[in-house]
């Protein structure tokens, strides 16, 4: 490509963080797909966005597909490139946008893997008393917060202090395209959460924002609390990796399943789109079939 060609790539950027106010993490999703695209139109000759096409945009997703990208991440890929060329026809650098109707190639869809209703009670009803017991009260609070608010892992990291009103028993948290939404807490969480912030000043500095440090006074890192809920895990005995977003997910079906409530779930969760949530549905699903298939006269296999 040229470089006045690329230089349309840092605009883009600049209006991504400027005008869409989109997070760092989701602007360097987009220029690693927009980087891969380059990658391609230099490979095959191409040198100037006037020059991509609909066939030329097909082609580069095949190649995707052909290496083992899976649908969302071709999907994820696609529109990142609506949106650049959405932004050079705004900018009078074309004239049409050449992935405009271009679909994914389909993948099965994944099911998220989740804890039971049992296994979240093991989990949160464990304590390493192996460590410093300030450090074991700060994990559980996490924990708790987890599957009672249903958040992410970077939404539980960037939690201040300020966020939290144990009061009114919730958290404003800020969630993906930096929007803000504000989240229940559950009675176990508010008691952990408050059985932390009562020792919580014993290590962090009078300056410290954060809601959740580390034994050395800083804000507690992703890798800190992936590794802390895994010995969690681990000391409660369940089998496998478990994740900070498999909590997160167990909030979803579980509440889903005593509710009923798409739209509820949706909000608490922070989707912008409800198609997002209807995963949930399946794995709702999913549980009925396995207790149809149990106790069914008609559907129970032969012994």
């Amino acid at each position: 490509m040229t470089p006045e060609a690329l230089a349309w790539l840092q605009r883009f950027d600049q209006h991504l963080a400027g005008e869409r106010r989109l997070s760092p993490r989701t602007r360097d999703s987009y220029r690693r797909d927009l980087d891969a695209l380059v990658e391609w139109c230099d490979r095959t000759g191409l040198d100037d966005w006037a020059a991509l096409d609909a066939h030329a945009v097909r082609r580069f997703v095949a190649q995707g597909h052909r290496k083992g990208l899976s649908g969302p991440s071709l999907k994820r890929r696609l529109s990142a490139l609506r949106g650049f060329f959405n932004y050079l026809l705004r900018e009078e650098q074309l004239t049409a946008n050449p992935a405009e109707d271009i679909p994914a190639p389909r993948s099965g869809r994944r099911l998220p893997r989740t804890l039971d209703v049992d296994s979240m009670h093991q989990l949160l009803d464990t304590a390493d008393d192996s460590g410093d017991p300030r450090l074991q009260r700060r994990d559980l609070a996490i924990a708790e917060l987890f599957y009672s608010s249903g958040l992410r892992l970077s939404e539980l990291v960037s939690l201040n202090e300020a966020d939290v009103d144990l009061r009114d028993r919730q958290l404003q948290v800020i969630g993906k395209g930096a929007k803000s939404r504000m989240v229940p807490v559950g009675r176990k969480a508010q008691e952990r959460l408050r059985d932390w912030l009562g020792i919580r000043p014993e290590l962090a500095p009078a300056d410290k924002r954060a809601l959740f440090i580390s034994r050395l006074g800083r804000r507690l890192s992703v890798r800190s609390v992936q590794q802390r809920l895994q010995r969690l895990a681990e000391l409660a005995g369940l089998p496998g990796h478990v994740h900070p977003h498999m909590l997160r997910h167990a909030f979803a079906s579980h509440l889903l399943e005593s509710s009923g409530d798409l739209r509820a779930v949706q909000e608490l969760l922070g989707h912008a789109d409800i198609s997002t949530t209807q995963v949930y549905t399946h794995l709702d699903f999913q549980h009925l079939a396995q207790v149809y298939d149990a106790a069914h006269p008609r559907a129970r296999k032969r012994r």
